[in-house]
């Protein structure tokens, strides 16, 4: 069933590369979000379970409805309802996303503290889902969008930190869940105020602005 979760995940990550709607965009990090929080349920992780089963619920609750609530008011009040002119093209993104996948793999295979009873999948996926966030934020304009890309990285450090829950206490976890909520809170208000004070969001135009 994790193995479901994971292909999943990927396809979300897919999705979120070829699409300019910020609302499907947003729609897609709760899902992502939704499917995390049940990544832990499923595990056979019996000596952590109520540790895990706290976390799943988090994340349900944050990833999957606070924050998704959050960054639809903010799209909203910035009017920023499509990523008109990202800096490489929706096909080009889902092309990236293929080369991504596969160095991602190929990685996971090959690290050496992963034996036959670690995730490798896991690791596979976390890798995957970090790329992706990372490779959003420096290829799109739009301000929210680069948000969205923040969060499916940090989703992608979620699987990874799920993937190894034994060593990682959840308290770390935790810890970034809440630092996530308060970020993107704040950089929703931000986003907000320069679409009011400037009439757009397009990150590479701030450079024109002289003192």
């Amino acid at each position: 069933m994790q193995d479901l979760l994971f292909v999943l995940l990927i396809l979300t990550g897919f999705v979120f590369l070829g699409s300019g709607r910020m609302q499907f965009g947003i729609r897609t990090v709760a899902l992502q979000g939704i499917l995390l929080g049940l990544i832990p349920l499923l595990g056979n992780l019996q000596d952590l379970w109520a540790r895990l089963t706290a976390l799943a619920v988090l994340s349900l609750a944050i990833k999957g409805m606070v924050l998704p609530y959050f960054l639809t008011r903010a799209m909203h009040k910035s009017k920023a309802l499509h990523e008109d002119n990202p800096f490489v093209g929706f096909t080009a993104s889902m092309v990236v996303g293929i080369i991504c996948l596969g160095g991602s793999f190929w990685i996971a295979s090959r690290l050496p503290f992963i034996d036959s009873s670690q995730p490798k999948m896991a690791v596979a996926v976390s890798l995957f889902i970090v790329l992706v966030g990372f490779f959003v934020i420096i290829s799109r304009r739009k301000a929210l969008s680069q948000v969205l890309g923040y969060l499916v990285m940090e989703n992608g450090v979620y699987i990874f930190g799920v993937a190894f829950a034994v060593d990682v206490p959840w308290l770390v976890e935790l810890g970034v869940l809440l630092d996530v909520f308060v970020a993107v809170f704040v950089m929703g208000i931000v986003i907000f105020h320069i679409s009011k004070s400037f009439d757009h969001i397009d990150t590479d135009q701030l450079s024109s602005l002289t003192g």
